[in-house]
């Protein structure tokens, strides 16, 4: 009886992280690609049968690929140049993959030296994937034959801007993956069909029961009870650490920011021709013992060193600091960060009344000097500004929303665990600007905000304003749902990080005044 082995080694919402460094404060950190393509060699070097993918949300994530965009973005995509050098057999599409826009993903695509496959994103013309096939097939050792099948959370028009997404349908994932893996099945009879999901659980992988509203976004655990055939779902998106078992079907989840990879292993025999798998097991691992691949340094060195000068770079001055201490304490009291932005973001677009959100627990705002490091570290995303007619209704909605982050545990006011298990959602508690009002955490929620008024006057349910907010939000993104379809008064393209830069050079010193409009009590 002939019996083999396979390892798949897979990564997911890697974020542009290639090198072992954290670009906040520069400090060595045992992540990055240049540390998992050690892995990957030495794995090859050890095992008959390998396979490598990438799971998606690639090439956005860090100031290194900030800069990429803004300076270099005639060279080759360092992401992809990595991922060409380790020698990946698939990529997936992520939905960050679409945020510097169509030309950046388009030429990402045409440098990569493997296929992309995301089953579900199709081109609206012709109604089939948009960016490569559906699913690939890795012929092995001793003729055992590998399917992987590629798709993509269809969430993704809830959080992007359309000029980014123009011209692409995003199908149904699960639906999408059950056609295909049917297919599959019927049509190659792979001994082994391995599904690569750039969507997450929405159900807890071993009591069933939903971690989240089931709006689609996530949709593995159906994937694995209803759809038969998949040997293996990997998984991403909610920048969680999974291992286990849906129904028979192995899954995996191995974390975000480059900081480990997932490895599967199958034992197979082969009896009358045909090959079985008799056992998967899937581990999680770091790469805190792992050296770094010195070719890749290499290529890497010249970006680099020119993304760490522009880090470097002074680009203004405030009267007073604005260094978070406490994260906790920046949401439920207004802090000078905060304020900060709301101003960039009115300044940017004449408006009054200006929603922003502090978008992590890791930043640590502005001291005296600001550099291009600080903004990037505390603005890691690149959206753009819209601006929204919305109804004083639909401003009041938004704020139960956002008081929905809190909840009252002892006569104080902490965190709704839903925003920190399964994955931390800290971005989705928003602050306003130009209006008053009061978050009163012990009312039922949906009845918490109090004393709303705009001018020193009740707002008006019925009045349109005009509101500037970032384009993940103004999309809806974040289940606020009332923002969706809403009048667009004006986009703003210019990404944040320009925007911060900016106002910088326009006021040279920043001196501003800290309005307490808005409390939080219990």
């Amino acid at each position: 009886m002939q019996t083999a082995k396979i390892t798949l080694l897979y990564t997911s919402d890697i974020h542009g992280n290639a090198m072992p460094i954290l670009y906040a404060t520069n400090e060595k950190a045992d992540i990055g690609l240049v540390k998992y393509a050690s892995i990957v060699k030495e794995e090859r070097q050890n095992t008959e049968n390998l396979i490598v993918i990438d799971n998606g949300d690639l090439i956005q994530g860090t100031p290194l690929m900030t800069h990429y965009v803004k300076e270099h973005r005639d060279k080759e995509n360092p992401m992809i140049g990595i991922m060409n050098r380790i020698e990946i057999d698939a990529g997936v599409i992520g939905n960050h993959e679409f945020n510097f826009g169509d030309k950046i993903l388009a030429d990402a695509i045409n440098q990569s030296d493997f296929p992309w496959i995301s089953a579900n994103i199709l081109d609206k013309t012709t109604n089939k994937p948009k960016f490569g096939p559906p699913y690939i097939i890795k012929r092995l050792q001793n003729g055992i034959k590998a399917a992987i099948v590629g798709v993509t959370t269809h969430y993704i028009p809830n959080w992007e801007s359309p000029s980014h997404i123009k011209g692409i349908a995003f199908a149904d994932a699960f639906s999408i993956l059950n056609k295909w893996v049917q297919h599959i099945r019927e049509v190659e009879k792979p001994d082994i069909l391995i599904a690569s999901y750039h969507g997450g659980f929405e159900r807890d992988i071993e009591s069933g029961e939903p971690t989240e509203k089931q709006t689609g976004e996530n949709q593995g655990y159906q994937m694995c009870q209803q759809i038969e055939g998949i040997d293996i779902l990997l998984t991403g998106h909610q920048h969680r650490r999974l291992t286990g078992s849906i129904n028979d079907v192995l899954i995996m989840q191995p974390g975000n920011n480059g900081q480990g990879y997932g490895k599967v292993e199958l034992q197979l025999e082969c009896n009358n021709d045909t090959w079985k798998i008799t056992d998967k097991t899937g581990s999680l691992h770091e790469l805190k013992h792992a050296d770094t691949n010195q070719e890749i340094v290499d290529y890497m060195k010249g970006l680099e060193e020119s993304t760490q000068q522009w880090l470097d770079e002074p680009i203004g001055q405030i009267k007073s600091d604005m260094l978070i201490d406490d994260p906790f304490l920046a949401r439920i009291n207004k802090h000078a960060f905060i304020q900060f932005i709301q101003e960039v973001q009115m300044d940017a677009s004449g408006c009054d009344i200006s929603v922003t959100s502090l978008l992590n627990n890791t930043s640590t705002g502005f001291g005296s000097v600001v550099t291009m490091r600080d903004i990037v570290s505390n603005y890691m995303y690149p959206n753009t500004l819209v601006v929204l007619e919305l109804t004083g209704k639909d401003i009041k909605d938004a704020l139960e929303k956002s008081a929905e982050y809190f909840i009252a545990m002892n006569d104080k006011v902490a965190v709704n665990p839903a925003y920190i298990h399964p994955k931390p959602q800290h971005y989705n508690y928003d602050m306003w600007e130009g209006i008053e009002y009061t978050i009163h955490v012990s009312k039922p929620v949906g009845s918490r905000i109090l004393n709303l008024s705009y001018h020193g006057e009740p707002l008006d349910l019925k009045q349109n304003y005009h509101v500037v907010l970032n384009n993940y939000r103004a999309s809806g993104g974040g289940n606020y749902h009332m923002f969706k379809n809403k009048p667009v008064v004006k986009k703003i393209q210019q990404d944040a990080v320009e925007l911060i830069r900016a106002y910088f050079e326009k006021k040279q010193v920043v001196d501003l005044l800290v309005k307490n409009n808005f409390s939080v009590i219990v």
